[in-house]
C-alpha cells in the first residue's frame, strides 16, 4: 500500500480505523440534521446583535460587509471539507494537525480550538439571561445562566439523537420568525419605501464607498461565522460517510450568508437611524436591529425576534458544548489529554468526562461574566483568538497532507496550497484585529497548553522506561 493509500486509522494513536468506534460513538445524525447543528451554532439572525456596530464601522454598508466575510469564510469551509474528508474522527482540528503535521502540532490545535468550544457556549449562555431578563425583569442573568446550563447539559448526555432532533425545530422556528421579520419588512418598503436609497447599503451612499472601512467592518463580520467548524467534531456520528461533512458545512455557510445579507439589507434600508448616528452614539449600536423593528415593522415581531434569539442561543451553546466534549474525546483516547475524557455513556453514546467538564466551565465563565457590567465584553474579546488559530492551523493541515506529504493522491495547487494559503492570510489578518486583551489571554492560553504537553510526554517518557 502507497503512502496515499494509507488509511488515516494508521495514524491515530488508537491504531482504529475511521470505520470503527470502540469508544461507543454512534452514526445516528443525518445530513439535514448536520446542517441544523450548523446553523443552531452559527445563528440564522446572528448578524442581527452586530448590525448597528457594522453598519458604524463600514459607513453603512453591511450587506457588502457580509457578502465579502462569506466569501473569505468560503476559503476556512473548502479546507475543513478537504481534511474532514481525509481525516474522519471527532476531535476536528486537533485530529487534522496530529495526521497532517505531527503530535505536537496536533496537541496545540485541539488546546487552542478548545478556547473556542469553552467561550462561544459561555457567551451564547449569558446573552441568552440578558435577552431573557429584558423580558422578564424579575428573575436575575444568572438564573437563567444556571437553568440554560442545567437543561443543555442534560440533552447532551440524553445523546446525540435527541440533540439532534431538538436543534431541528429550534433553527426552524428561529428561520421562520427571521422570515416573517423579513417578509413583513419587503411588505413596509413595497408600500412606503426605504429609508435610505434602495443601493446605499452596497454603494456607501454620498459619502461613497470605503474599503478600509469596508475590510475592517469584516474582520468583525467573520466572527459572525464561527460554529461553522463544529460540524465537523461530529465525524463518528454521522451517516453517509465524510463527504457529509463537507458538504453540510458549505451549506451552512451559504445558507447563512445569504441570510445575514438579506436581514442587514432591510435593515440598512428601514433603519430609523443613520450610520452617521450611529457613529457618533455606540450606545445605541447594540439595539439598532430591535429597534427597527419594533418602530418600522411590527412590536410583535420585535418581541418574538427577541425571544427567538434568547432561546436560539441556548442551544448554539448546546451545541458548542457537545463539540467541545468531542474534541477532548479525542484527545483522550489519544493520549493528549487524561484517558477519562475518552468516556462515553454506554447507555446514551455521548461523551459523558466531556460534557460535564465543557458544563462546568461554562457555569463558572458565564456566572463570574453575569455579575459584571462588562462580562459580556470582556468575554466575546476572547472567543475569537481560539476559533482564529485553529483556522489557520487547518489550512496548514491542508498544505502539509496534500501538497507535501501527498496523501491525498495528485496535487491541485489551487485546492490544496493556494486556497489555504489565501485563507490563513485573511485570518491572520483578522487575528491581527483582535483587542490586546483577547491576544494576552490567547498566548496565556497557548503557554498552558504548552506546558501541559511536555507534562504529558515527560510523563509518558517515565512510564516507558519504568516499562
Amino acid at each position: 500500500m502507497s503512502s496515499s493509500e494509507k488509511p488515516v486509522g494508521s495514524d491515530h494513536p488508537a491504531r482504529q480505523s475511521p470505520g470503527t468506534h470502540p469508544r461507543g460513538l454512534r452514526r445516528e445524525v443525518t445530513f439535514l440534521q448536520l446542517v441544523a447543528y450548523g446553523l443552531v451554532f452559527i445563528g440564522p439572525a446572528a448578524a442581527v446583535g452586530v448590525f448597528g456596530a457594522l453598519d458604524a464601522k463600514s459607513g453603512g454598508v453591511v450587506p457588502l460587509v457580509y457578502l465579502v466575510a462569506t466569501l473569505a469564510m468560503a476559503l476556512t469551509a473548502s479546507s475543513y471539507a478537504l481534511m474532514s474528508r481525509a481525516v474522519p474522527r471527532a476531535g476536528s482540528v486537533f485530529a487534522y494537525a496530529q495526521v497532517a503535521i505531527g503530535p505536537r502540532a496536533g496537541h496545540m490545535a485541539g488546546w487552542m480550538v478548545l478556547l473556542d468550544y469553552l467561550l462561544i457556549p459561555s457567551v451564547a449562555y449569558l446573552f441568552s439571561g440578558i435577552a431573557l431578563n429584558s423580558l422578564f425583569p424579575a428573575v436575575p442573568v444568572w438564573a437563567f445562566v444556571i437553568v440554560a446550563v442545567v437543561v443543555t447539559t442534560g440533552l447532551n448526555i440524553a445523546g446525540v439523537r435527541v440533540t439532534a432532533r431538538i436543534s431541528m425545530v429550534v433553527v426552524i422556528v428561529e428561520t421562520l420568525v427571521l422570515l416573517a421579520v423579513l417578509a413583513a419588512g419587503a411588505r413596509v418598503l413595497a408600500l412606503h419605501g426605504p429609508v435610505r436609497g434602495w443601493l446605499e447599503p452596497f454603494t456607501g451612499g454620498a459619502a461613497g464607498l470605503s474599503w478600509h472601512l469596508l475590510l475592517g467592518a469584516v474582520a468583525v463580520a467573520v466572527l459572525s461565522y464561527l460554529g461553522f467548524d463544529a460540524l465537523a467534531t461530529f465525524a463518528e456520528e454521522t451517516r453517509g460517510g465524510s463527504a457529509v461533512i463537507g458538504r453540510a458545512t458549505l451549506v451552512c455557510l451559504v445558507v447563512v450568508g445569504i441570510l445575514f445579507m438579506a436581514q442587514t439589507y432591510v435593515g440598512a434600508l428601514l433603519s430609523p437611524l443613520s450610520t452617521a448616528e450611529l457613529q457618533a452614539d455606540p450606545s445605541l449600536q447594540g439595539s439598532a436591529y430591535y429597534a427597527m423593528v419594533q418602530s418600522e415593522i411590527s412590536g410583535v415581531l420585535y418581541w418574538l425576534l427577541a425571544l427567538a434569539k434568547a432561546v436560539g442561543a441556548v442551544f448554539s451553546a448546546l451545541v458548542g458544548q457537545a463539540a467541545a466534549s468531542r474534541i477532548m474525546l479525542d484527545m483522550g483516547r489519544s493520549g493528549a489529554l487524561p484517558a477519562f475524557f475518552s468516556r462515553v455513556s454506554a447507555r446514551t453514546g455521548a461523551p459523558l468526562t466531556g460534557v460535564l467538564v465543557a458544563a462546568l466551565g461554562n457555569v463558572l465563565v458565564a456566572g463570574w461574566a453575569a455579575t459584571r457590567g462588562d462580562g459580556l465584553d470582556l468575554v466575546v474579546s476572547l472567543v475569537d483568538v481560539g476559533a482564529l488559530t485553529g483556522f489557520v492551523l487547518v489550512h496548514a493541515s491542508v498544505i502539509a497532507y496534500f501538497a507535501i506529504r501527498r496523501r491525498g493522491g495528485r496535487v491541485s495547487v489551487a485546492r490544496h496550497v493556494v486556497v489555504p494559503v489565501l485563507g490563513a492570510f485573511v485570518l491572520l489578518a483578522v487575528l491581527a484585529n483582535s483587542t490586546r486583551v483577547a491576544l494576552l489571554v490567547g498566548v496565556a492560553w497557548a503557554v498552558l497548553g504548552a506546558v501541559v504537553l511536555v507534562a504529558r510526554r515527560r510523563r509518558a517518557a517515565r512510564d516507558d522506561a519504568a516499562a
